[in-house]
C-alpha cells in the first residue's frame, strides 16, 4: 500500500481540495491528511462520503503521495497539475476577467 491523500472539488466552485487531519477541506496538497494504510484510506473515503451529503464536494477519489520531505507531494503528473494549477497562463481564461 503506498501513502494516499483524498482530493474532491467543492461543490459550490469547483476548485480542487483536500481532506485535512482537522477535517476541512482545504486548497494545499501540502497540508493534507496522508493515510498510510488501507484502512486509514477507507476512513479518508467514509469521511469525503459526509462531506458529498452535506454538498461541500463531489467526486472524492484517493491517490498516492509522496512524503520524502515530511509533506505529502503527488506522484503523478496529473495530480500535481491539479495541486498547483492551470497550466496556461490565466490571461486565456474566460473565468481570468
Amino acid at each position: 500500500m503506498t501513502t494516499q491523500v483524498v482530493s474532491a472539488n467543492r461543490l459550490d466552485n469547483g476548485r480542487v481540495v483536500y481532506l485535512a487531519p482537522s477535517g476541512q477541506w482545504i486548497g494545499a496538497l501540502s497540508e493534507a491528511e496522508v493515510a498510510h494504510d488501507a484502512s486509514a484510506a477507507e476512513s479518508l473515503l467514509n469521511r469525503a462520503a459526509t462531506a458529498i451529503i452535506d454538498r461541500l464536494i463531489v467526486g472524492p477519489y484517493l491517490f498516492s503521495v509522496t512524503a520524502a520531505t515530511g509533506r505529502p507531494q503527488a506522484e503523478r503528473l496529473r495530480e500535481q497539475i491539479r495541486a498547483t494549477g492551470p497550466t496556461v497562463a490565466p490571461a486565456h481564461h474566460d473565468w481570468a476577467a
